[in-house]
């Protein structure tokens, strides 16, 4: 029976997850856990490179511990970060995470020479400022000496893998949501590259998920005890969750983690101006489908207000302080800039009421009811958005995602848009990486196959509106 690794790393933690199928029904099995935060380096917000690909090559070893040798791995992790190498393939300066200040201002920059209009019709891609294409104008103002000699450039997870098998490549999907792929033609828009500076060298063939990168190094090898194949799955953590939603007809896409992402699937991009007015974005997926979606803050403003109030608060402590303050009324955009990196996210709640005239929250419980309900909103908006841009009629919700385990905002976005929720499977980007893998070994004959292999195997939760919302 072959089994297939998935190595899913989001930007708090870290999963290694056995996959297998048996019967028809595909198994999991997660055989290790690592946390992963950001770092402070040269004044910046960084990622700890060195710690993951550690953390990386200790679930191989626990592998060989458990005698349960993968057939193949693949990694995926979160968007829009990079790393560049110098000829020998080391490392040129820190791995600058999305959430550091570096990027404020550079999109100012990059449409002094392509308007955002014209770049939006190229890529399909939502403005952001930490996209990408706004971060290599920070390192081509802050310090052309680091663009200037390098030679790669290379996403997280095809830097990770590039440590696993000493192959550089770059991957399809996670290249698209760096704003520098045309959504015509599927490749490095080539055009823009050169009208911005950035060198042609640093950017390869664009390999799709399946791919295979490589066997694992000598050396690699010879620590964890084994040697296997490694594949591309869809690099990016949500083009690997769109891929395990079971969806029902005429549902939404909701994957749910640090960020949420809100959307569905496509075979053509909307590159449309009312689109690019709504921020809608256009990720490639498996098999050139796209993934037309809103990413939205999700998470990440619960998980801050948990870290603030210390270790004792657990997320199942903050929903019951939620739930006691359920009837404060204050809402929040909960994409405004001042949420992506806080020093304080309580203060940055306060903030925004008191400057938008509303109700202050006080408490942990308002602070964490006010985010509860404002995600639901926003998450109710970006599905009326949706239809308006599709044309399409959507009926329900499907959730994915770790977000799939919090039941009250599932109830609350059930209220919220009036739409029935259908909650889990909750590793779904693990799956959707397992899904590409046993795909490529021809486990199945296609993503349809195994997507309904996935329904049949995996319990999911319901929730339907209540009458007050």
């Amino acid at each position: 029976m072959a089994v297939y690794l998935a190595v899913d790393i989001g930007a708090s933690s870290g999963r290694h997850i056995l996959g297998w199928v048996e019967g028809g029904n595909l198994r999991l099995e997660e055989i290790y856990r690592f946390e992963n935060a950001l770092v402070r380096k040269n004044g910046r917000l960084c990622w700890d490179m060195e710690t993951l690909t550690e953390e990386v090559l200790h679930g191989l070893e626990r592998c060989r511990e458990l005698s349960k040798i993968p057939d193949s791995i693949g990694i995926d992790t979160w968007a829009v970060d990079f790393v560049l190498l110098d000829e020998t393939g080391s490392l040129l300066g820190d791995a600058v995470a999305y959430r550091d200040s570096r990027n404020q201002g550079m999109d100012r920059f990059v449409e002094e020479m392509i308007p955002f209009s014209e770049l939006y019709a190229k890529t399909g891609i939502q403005k952001q400022e930490f996209n990408t294409i706004y971060q290599l104008m920070a390192v081509k103002r802050q310090e052309p000496e680091l663009i200037n000699s390098a030679e790669r450039f290379l996403m997280i997870p095809e830097y990770l893998t590039y440590r696993l098998t000493g192959k550089m490549e770059n991957e399809y999907t996670n290249a698209t949501t760096t704003g520098l792929v045309n959504a015509k033609t599927n490749d490095w828009d080539w055009d823009l590259l050169d009208r911005l500076g950035y060198p042609r060298k640093l950017f390869h063939p664009l390999r799709m998920p399946g791919y295979a990168v490589g066997d694992l190094t000598p050396q690699v090898e010879k620590r964890v005890g084994f040697n296997c194949s490694v594949l591309f799955p869809a690099t990016h953590d949500t083009g690997s969750a769109f891929l395990a939603v079971p969806a029902k007809e005429g549902g939404v896409y909701l994957s749910s983690g640090t960020w949420s992402l809100l959307g569905t699937e496509l075979a053509e991009p909307i590159t449309t101006e009312e689109s690019r007015k709504h921020n809608f974005t256009n990720e490639g997926g498996y098999e050139y489908r796209f993934r037309y979606l809103k990413n939205i803050m999700g998470l990440w403003m619960l998980q801050s207000l948990r870290r603030e109030a210390g270790p004792e608060m657990t997320f199942a402590k903050l929903q019951q302080e939620a739930l006691g303050s359920a009837e404060f009324p204050s809402r929040v955009d909960v994409n405004d800039k001042r949420f992506l990196a806080p020093a304080n996210m309580e203060e940055a709640l306060r903030s925004f009421c008191r400057d938008t005239g509303q109700a202050v929250p006080r408490t942990l419980g308002e602070s964490a009811s006010c985010v509860y309900f404002s995600l639901a909103q926003s998450y109710a908006h970006g599905i009326r958005e949706l239809s308006d841009l599709t044309g399409a009629t959507y009926t329900a919700v499907n959730i994915v995602g770790g977000g799939s385990q919090d039941g009250y905002l599932n109830q609350l976005t059930a209220n919220a848009s009036g739409l029935p929720v259908y909650a889990g499977p909750t590793e779904g980007t693990a799956l959707g990486n397992l899904m590409v893998q046993m795909l490529a070994h021809g486990e199945f004959p296609d993503l349809s196959a195994a997507r309904k292999a996935e329904r049949q195997s995996f319990a999911i939760q319901e929730y339907f509106p209540e009458n007050r919302a």
